[in-house]
């Protein structure tokens, strides 16, 4: 059974503006994704906005339950945490590996340098 009617209008317009902006945030990392030409570009934005994006969704998921419930929700922070300790790491981890392969194949490169590639002298 859903609680929905329960909830307050102005508690209900905050979810809703809180999700629908989680929600285009990371739709917006996710069509950088698409538009981004290297890989060191396109890793970003999809970074950036899975962890803007969840953050906000998870704060209208956590107004609402604390509006319908009277009291914090644990499961909602643990969340956050979560994905924002481990979305980082494994843009860390994925940039590190790409450029590992890119200097055992002798392209140059580097996440700064907006030449095309090419191989090392």
């Amino acid at each position: 059974m859903t609680q929905a009617p329960d909830l307050p209008g102005w508690a209900a317009i905050f979810v809703a503006i809180l999700v629908l902006a989680g929600a285009g945030i990371t739709l917006i990392g996710s069509l950088g994704l698409l538009r981004l030409k290297d890989f060191y570009e396109r890793v970003h934005a999809p970074t950036l906005g899975t962890t803007l994006g969840v953050l906000l969704i998870v704060l209208g998921s956590m107004t609402c339950f604390s509006v319908l419930e009277s009291r914090l929700l644990i499961h909602e922070i643990l969340i956050a945490l979560f994905v924002t300790l481990t979305t980082p790491v494994t843009l860390m981890l994925l940039g590190r590996a790409a450029l590992y392969r890119d200097r055992a194949a002798g392209m140059a490169t580097m996440p700064s340098d907006d030449s095309e590639r090419r191989p090392l002298e």
